[in-house]
């Protein structure tokens, strides 16, 4: 089963940005797809919450320097 979830992306500055986060994500154990948006400041992420979870998804994208919050519409 997979999850998918939507973060606020705080602190991009360019799509470059957007990439790195994409590739850090990736290569997260669990995570099956990610897709930031940089124009848009959103993070879409398919994953198998059995081996990750939003908090730890939040984690790594802090790791890669940006800070994050699941979106709420």
């Amino acid at each position: 089963m997979t999850k998918k979830t939507l973060f606020k992306i705080h602190d991009m500055h360019c799509t470059s940005c957007a990439l790195n986060i994409d590739f850090e994500l990736e290569d997260t154990a669990g995570v099956k797809k990610s897709n930031t948006n940089y124009a848009k400041a959103l993070c879409f992420v398919e994953f198998d919450p059995e081996k990750v979870t939003e908090e730890i998804i939040i984690s790594v994208i802090k790791n890669a320097g940006y800070i994050s919050s699941v979106y709420k519409d």
